[in-house]
């Protein structure tokens, strides 16, 4: 099984993935956990260089190398992964490039679609949780954090909504896609987390 979970920046994506694989190795299940970018030595050091707040990075530069690095997660992480029986847990897939470079930076939904194609080779996530947070709710989290911002985290209120906005649209409608709210505890997103994997009947 195949899950991802999507959401603006401090939406807590990284803490449910936490609780849900927690929830899910109590089960008895072999779970990998990962990420994008990043999944692979050259995703990371693409991660590096894309949330980099020393460099400009255009847009579709934002496309080309989130997807480079996607390439080689799916093909040297996921695949093998679900291939051996384990289920993935992956913060960030295709989605997020469809709502940060297309919802947010405006590019062409369509040639982001067939970018991402080209990279997963038909891969799609069995289950998409999308964590729905609001742009003011994600400034007081990476307040709270006290670390420094990133290059994404660093842009304005406007382009969050947008991004936001981009991630219900792409729920909508979906019978792969679940919206829950980010402002709920984490036990309450775990719990509603594993109802979605429990009732659309995948495993493995």
């Amino acid at each position: 099984m195949f899950a991802v979970i999507e959401g603006i920046e401090g939406s807590g994506k990284s803490t449910l993935q936490a609780g849900l694989a927690e929830a899910l190795r109590a089960r008895g299940e072999r779970v990998a956990t990962t990420r994008e970018p990043g999944g692979s030595p050259l995703g990371d050091a693409i991660r590096a260089i894309f949330l980099s707040t020393e460099l400009e990075v255009a847009p579709v530069a934002e496309a080309m190398l989130v997807n480079a690095a996607r390439a080689q997660h799916v093909a040297s992480l996921i695949r093998p992964a679900l291939e051996r029986g384990e289920t993935v847990i992956c913060d960030r897939f295709v989605d997020s490039t469809l709502a940060y470079q297309g919802y947010g930076r405006g590019l062409d939904l369509s040639m982001l679609r067939g970018l991402c194609e080209l990279a997963v080779g038909g891969l799609g996530a069995d289950l998409t949780i999308v964590l729905d947070c609001e742009p003011t709710l994600s400034r007081e989290r990476l307040d709270a954090r006290g670390s420094a911002r990133d290059r994404l985290e660093n842009e304005r209120y406007g382009f969050h909504q947008r991004v936001r906005e981009g991630f219900l649209a792409l729920a909508r409608g979906s019978s792969r896609h679940v919206v829950l709210d980010a402002s709920d505890t984490r036990e309450n997103l775990v719990a509603a987390a594993l109802a979605a994997i429990e009732g659309l009947g995948i495993r493995g």
